[in-house]
């Protein structure tokens, strides 16, 4: 699977609330396919399978077999790996932008004389 595909995948995972939702819930410690199902009471068992099964494809989601139980571990390096590609260069292009836009206005707020040169 190429990079490209890998993100695609990725994003599709984030892309839906209750695959978010368990991401949630497994953030602080695995969690059984059960607990999970009792917890989204809203969703049946065959969903949720359906939207672990999604998680498992984009890398988020490490299962682990013992004996007729199946525990979710999350593997959040997916999501480092998305925050070190997309977010952190997005983000630090924004903040330069904001710090660009608020020099520019401190130097419109500056004083002028009737000539046009500043005051200060």
């Amino acid at each position: 699977m190429s990079n490209e595909e890998k993100h695609d995948a990725l994003f599709k995972a984030l892309g839906h609330r209750a695959r978010r939702r368990i991401l949630d819930l497994i953030k602080d410690g695995p969690k059984t396919t059960g607990a999970l199902c009792d917890t989204l009471a809203d969703l049946d068992r065959c969903t949720v399978m359906q939207h672990l099964s999604v998680l498992e494809k984009a890398g988020l989601l490490v299962v682990e077999r013992r004996g007729r139980e199946r525990w979710n571990h999350l593997d959040a390096l997916p999501i480092h790996d998305l925050q070190t590609r997309w977010i952190g260069p997005y983000a630090a292009y924004a903040i330069a932008m904001l710090g660009d836009m608020e020099k520019l206005a401190e130097t419109d707020a500056l004083p002028t004389s009737t000539d046009g040169t500043s005051n200060v």
